[in-house]
């Protein structure tokens, strides 16, 4: 391989994506101990058949400029408890074992289920489609002209 063609060789790694329509709950900014904080978000999934609907909650960091800004546009829905319907894709899923600190289920192993959220597709709240802030570009379709 020539060094030009050394030098612009992306790197590689593997995608994990799982895109749908779900609730978006639980906006917060997460303060650790170090490093930076970052805006925090719960999805509950909507899966299965309309007759038996099933739920899959994701506990997810927002990443993206994109995200976070339409993430904060609808937290004080999700704030003041109004039904926020997305259509999202969330990347990196993985499974982290807790342990209840309260309520029924004090002591027990419980398992949550992070990733980052990367787009919201749309959104709608109580039912009323939300006006979005459109991408500066699409890395889809920059991807589709090549």
């Amino acid at each position: 391989m020539s060094e030009q063609s050394q030098a612009t060789s992306p790197s590689s790694f593997f995608n994990l994506h799982v895109e749908g329509v779900g609730y978006l709950n639980r906006v917060r900014t997460v303060k650790p101990k170090k490093g930076q904080e970052f805006l925090a978000c719960t999805v509950s999934a909507i899966r299965g058949s309309t007759d038996d609907i099933g739920y899959t909650r994701f506990d997810c960091k927002v990443s993206g400029a994109e995200a976070k800004k339409i993430v904060k546009l609808l937290e004080p829905d999700v704030t003041a408890e109004k039904t926020v319907l997305i259509g999202f894709k969330i990347a990196d899923i993985y499974p982290e074992l807790f342990t209840f600190e309260k309520g029924d289920k004090k002591g027990q192993t419980g398992v949550s289920i992070k990733g980052r959220l990367l787009r919201v597709k749309f959104a709608k709240v109580n039912g009323e489609a939300v006006d979005l802030p459109q991408p500066a570009h699409s890395s889809e379709s920059e991807s589709d002209a090549a």
